[in-house]
């Protein structure tokens, strides 16, 4: 849209000679002049000196009767008869609630939806009954299966890695079981770190920070003989994964015993056979006599218990950084802005919408559920709500527009050239299919930079985008477009967000996290301070009891689970293009995603563990559950 047609359509209503503006409503309308009407059929007759020649726009706006109350209504089409008698069909299918969608969450962090609960949003952005039905019962199966194996509510911890193999036996996965079986293993801990359910953590180290004094001498037997830290480090074989936003934040209060959690640093070393191996271990971010640093050649319950602790920090970076903020809470900002700033017939809001699916319901569902004081955070986690508050901040104010970029981010963590990192390689390939499509579907509509430039709807749109997701912060995101180089990235990072992003991070905690020991959401003793004093129950009596083990188990299998009413990434049911170029790409999409999703099944058929989690065909268009 150029800025004169938007001039155009903000004035359409009041220069129209004489034209009869046809409101077909599905329920009741306010609108024009706070009339109020409840036939299936309302006309307005408009009229000024000027005509405006060819109608592109129709804008309509909602406000209360007599500036109070509710001013929710479903507008179906408007048809426009013009004074020399053409019809001009402005079809919309769609609610129109107040002004205000903002609100605010916790300072420092982005913006949600202003709406008090699921039954409060519009009828078309609500889950459909058959998601609605099946993401209930897979909730309340897991509740109780629980409660039928008397688990839900133990609070005493586990006495064997045995009686906590029946749990869910029957849901695992072929993954789980792997995890199962190979948790405990250095090339499995190193290799989460790429391909698991958060391959985003970890950074090339090109020097090492003086809070983490490892020495030459304590990892020499783990490099190459003859070769050195700053040798590898110039090589670009050693790396870093530093949880210091989780530093000095307070343990949480389960079944009335103290919790516990550190923010450790973990140095790893890629060598000569690509596989990534953990060196080195520092549980708190000041180095001291009672912070040692841990290493494979202690004894094997010291750094089983070390790297136990650092999955504990990784389940917060997860669930929290990589999951919410960066999926749920930015992909609700997009939403919202994309709702509140396009109109139905702008191009952006055709490609936008259908990867808002659900997005709005399943997070007010999560904030009900999952983050709120009483939720599954504040029960069954060490970090607790509390602590969520604050980390949550943290994470935001590193939050950027480039983080989101995936080309950007790897870049920026140096991580273009470490082997067997599938993430990566399937994410590239699928952000630049996602940004082939997007630049032939924008560049259709925009011809030249001036046309972006002087969209005002599309710059109100990334206007509110910074300011309510990234907060306003100019070093942190783009507050405008110039160029349409500039909206096809932002587009495509948008697109991919919420699509590709979330599913790196959703689709596999069940196969990853489902086997507690693996990535345990709270701890129930101290980090060691010293060497050599982990005895043989040590690991049991720090991780979880079994009603927090239980509880996590559950919420993340539902959250894994598919639902059959889902959308996968490039399937559009909706027409909402109806131009011969913009559908040909649409295809064209379609086809470049099966490509790469064949490339991918025939990779993972020589991989001891396949990684699934960017196949297009498990991919959904938006943030859905």
């Amino acid at each position: 849209m150029s800025a004169g047609t938007e001039e155009a359509a903000s004035s359409c209503i009041s220069s129209l000679t004489t034209t009869v503006v046809e409101d077909i409503p599905n329920y009741y309308y306010r609108g024009l002049d706070n009339i109020i009407a409840e036939d299936d059929v309302n006309k307005f007759e408009l009229s000024c000196p000027a005509s405006i020649g060819t109608l592109l726009l129709l804008e309509l706006q909602v406000k209360p009767l007599f500036d109070f109350g509710e001013a929710d209504w479903f507008c179906s089409k408007v048809i426009v008869t013009t004074p020399e008698g053409d019809k001009v069909l402005f079809p919309c299918y769609r609610w129109f609630t107040g002004d205000e969608k903002w609100q605010l969450y916790e300072p420092g962090t982005p913006y949600k939806l202003k709406a008090d609960g699921p039954d409060s949003l519009p009828a078309e952005v609500r889950f459909s009954f058959t998601k609605k039905t099946e993401f209930d019962f897979s909730r309340l199966s897991a509740i109780y299966e629980l409660k039928l194996k008397r688990l839900a509510d133990r609070a005493e911890p586990w006495t064997s890695f045995e009686e906590l193999d029946h749990v869910f036996a029957e849901r695992r996965t072929a993954i789980f079981e792997y995890v199962r079986q190979h948790w405990r293993e250095d090339e499995f801990f190193g290799y989460q770190l790429l391909n698991g359910m958060n391959p985003m953590m970890i950074h090339k180290c090109s020097e090492l920070p003086k809070k983490f004094p490892v020495t030459d001498d304590m990892v020499k037997a783990f490099l190459p003989s003859g070769s050195s830290l700053k040798n590898e480090m110039k090589h670009g074989n050693i790396f870093l994964c530093d949880y210091k936003r989780l530093d000095g934040l307070s343990g949480n209060v389960i079944n009335k015993k103290q919790q516990y959690l550190t923010a450790p640093m973990c140095l790893l070393f890629s060598n000569r056979e690509g596989k990534l191996l953990p060196i080195a271990i520092q549980l708190k971010q000041e180095p001291g006599e009672e912070n040692p640093i841990f290493l494979p050649s202690d004894s094997e319950l010291d750094w089983l218990l070390a790297k136990t602790f650092v999955r504990n920090a990784e389940f917060n970076e997860h669930s929290l950084h990589f999951h919410l903020l960066h999926g749920h809470l930015m992909a609700e900002v997009f939403t919202v802005a994309t709702l509140r700033n396009l109109p139905t017939v702008h191009p952006l809001f055709k490609l936008l919408i259908p990867h808002t699916r659900y997005t709005l319901q399943i997070n007010i569902m999560a904030r009900e559920t999952l983050i709120s004081d009483k939720g599954g955070f504040a029960k069954h986690t060490a970090i607790g709500k509390e602590g969520m508050e604050v980390f949550l901040k943290r994470a935001a104010s590193s939050l950027t527009y480039s983080s989101l970029c995936l080309p950007d981010d790897i870049k920026a963590r140096g991580v273009e050239d470490i082997p067997n990192y599938y993430y990566r390689d399937d994410g590239l390939k699928l952000w630049n299919i996602i940004n082939k499509f997007v630049d032939g579907v924008m560049r259709y509509y925009y011809t030249s930079d001036d046309d972006v430039s002087r969209d005002t709807e599309l710059q109100c749109w990334i206007g509110e985008i910074h300011k309510y997701g990234f907060l306003e912060k100019a070093e942190h995101g783009i507050s405008s477009f110039k160029t349409a180089g500039e909206l096809i990235k932002f587009v495509t990072m948008v697109i991919f967000t919420v699509s590709a992003g979330h599913a790196t991070v959703n689709h596999g905690q069940f196969d990853f996290g489902g086997w507690m020991p693996n990535l345990p959401s709270s701890l129930r003793r101290p980090p060691p301070t010293k060497k050599g004093s982990s005895a043989k129950d040590s690991i049991l009596d720090t991780l979880p009891d079994i009603s927090t083990t239980v509880n996590i188990m559950a919420t993340l299998y539902v959250l894994s689970k598919a639902s059959s009413d889902h959308h996968a990434l490039g399937y559009y049911p909706e027409e909402l293009f109806n131009e011969k170029r913009p559908l040909q790409m649409i295809t064209k999409f379609q086809e470049d995603l099966m490509s790469l999703s064949t490339e991918i099944e025939k990779r993972n058929q020589g991989l001891p563990l396949p990684y699934i989690y960017l196949n297009p065909k498990g991919l959904e268009n938006s943030v859905a559950v």
